[in-house]
């Protein structure tokens, strides 16, 4: 080779490699062909050879600039545009999700939309927590006044109390009030659990320390006695028992006091009336067969005990024109009667005996 020919041609024929073909197929497989193409030009030895007279260092410098330009270009865009291609996602540092360092359960990011993984492949469920288990607050969980609600769910039930309802007004209680009051109060929640599945029947059940509850006819009758179409503002009660009586008078009259003296029982009454919010009930802890003098006189009076007489501090008690309801008679429960008493003056009460009944007897004292 002359020199007039090496300084057109600098390079030598073995210098020159033929670039391999590029193979047809997709953009994503022609871009990698390349990619391995420039990979072994890029590894394949230059051989020694000394340069052709007046080229010298020409012929060294040039084709080490050509191997190092092309290969750091071409590649960098390739990969570039293959990672483009497999994930929309940019390749930058990843902030962790705070699905995964955060503490709280998963149901309180329920409402964010669903995590995507960083990068093919990454699966989603190393960032799922199990839901935990929380209990409900005190403030959350229905009220149970009674250990029967839980267990009587049927009885519960509007149509239940209407049965019972229905068979009062078939036994001659005909005041719409009362039969309203004894539909709405649920009787099963002054009972004992055991004996839930009788609240709405017609029977006097135990409630402890030798008392019961009255039947619901009897509750009816007297209540409907003691109004006697009229409107009631004050009312006392004498043996508060359950609280399930005053719970009926409050629905009739506009302020019930109670008095119970038996401590247990009276405690019992402020458990099972407190669930059902009845703001004009004031129960209260003495002897019954003194009254309450304080918030006398009373429009009507009931006495769920049956005594010998009728207390004498009660017949004061009452106002004119008040009705006083008690079961009077012998204290073993032989020949009562359900006895009204209404005062028409200052020192004049007529008396009228009516149904026979049986009750607790009336004692005086508290324990």
């Amino acid at each position: 080779m002359t020199s007039e020919r090496a300084k057109r041609f600098p390079l030598g024929l073995e210098d020159l490699v033929r670039e391999p073909r590029r193979p047809e197929g997709r953009p994503g497989e022609m871009r990698a062909a390349a990619l391995a193409a420039s990979a072994v030009l890029n590894a394949r030895p230059q051989p020694a050879k000394k340069s052709p007279a007046g080229g010298g260092g020409k012929a060294q410098a040039k084709p080490q600039a050509i191997s190092q330009a092309k290969p750091q270009a071409k590649p960098h865009a390739t990969v570039q545009a293959r990672v483009q291609v497999q994930s929309p996602v940019q390749a930058k540092p990843q902030v962790p999700s705070p699905l995964v360092t955060s503490p709280k359960p998963q149901a309180a990011a329920s409402t964010k939309a669903p995590l995507k993984p960083a990068m093919p492949g990454v699966s989603t469920r190393a960032v799922s927590h199990p839901t935990p288990s929380v209990k409900p607050r005190a403030s959350e969980r229905g009220a149970a006044p009674n250990v029967a609600l839980n267990g009587a769910l049927a009885l519960t039930s509007e149509r239940v109390r209407e049965r019972m309802v229905e068979r009062l007004r078939a036994n001659g209680v005909t005041d719409q009030r009362v039969l309203n009051a004894m539909s709405v109060v649920p009787r099963h929640m002054f009972v004992d659990p055991g004996l839930a599945a009788q609240a709405y029947e017609d029977a006097a059940l135990p409630i402890g320390h030798h008392q019961t509850i009255s039947k619901p006819s009897v509750v009816a009758r007297m209540i409907e006695l003691a109004a006697a179409g009229r409107a009631l503002n004050t009312v006392l009660e004498i043996g508060t028992g359950c609280g399930y009586q005053a719970a009926v008078l409050s629905q009739v009259a506009r302020e019930v006091y109670s008095i119970e003296r038996i401590k247990p029982l009276s405690e019992r009454a402020k458990t099972n009336l407190r669930p059902l919010r009845i703001p004009n009930i004031r129960l209260h802890y003495g002897d019954g067969r003194l009254g309450l003098p304080a918030a006398a006189p009373f429009d009507a009076i009931l006495i769920a005990a049956a005594g010998l007489d009728v207390p004498q501090a009660l017949l004061e008690q009452l106002a004119i024109g008040g009705r006083l309801v008690a079961p009077v008679g012998s204290q073993e429960g032989q020949n009562q009667v359900l006895t009204l008493v209404e005062r028409t003056g200052p020192a004049q009460w007529r008396e009228s005996r009516l149904d026979r009944v049986f009750f607790v007897p009336l004692k005086s004292g508290v324990i």
